[in-house]
């Protein structure tokens, strides 16, 4: 009977070999999916300050366009006789 209560054993341990083994490769596909997420957000924030900042740029062109042809009509409308030819 010692003997068999040694394959008991044996197997048990392989059995647990083989569920460690598949933890750990579990965790490490987990591991290496969550460093590909942090990749992804990391370029994310990247390309996205770029674009922002592009178009911050441009929204301020408008901006002072804007206020030229405020100022332009105001003088325009205050002085009328200026437009006049």
């Amino acid at each position: 009977m010692a003997r068999a209560g040694g394959i008991t054993n044996a197997v048990n341990v392989g059995i647990a070999v083989q569920a460690d083994w598949e933890n750990r490769e579990f965790i490490s596909n987990i591991s290496l999916n969550v460093r590909r997420l942090f990749d992804f957000l990391v370029q994310f924030e990247v390309t996205t300050k770029s674009k922002l900042a592009s178009l911050n740029e441009k929204l301020d062109t408008l901006e002072r366009r804007l206020e030229l042809l405020e100022v332009q009509v105001s003088t325009a409308t205050a002085n009328p006789a200026l437009f006049n030819t």
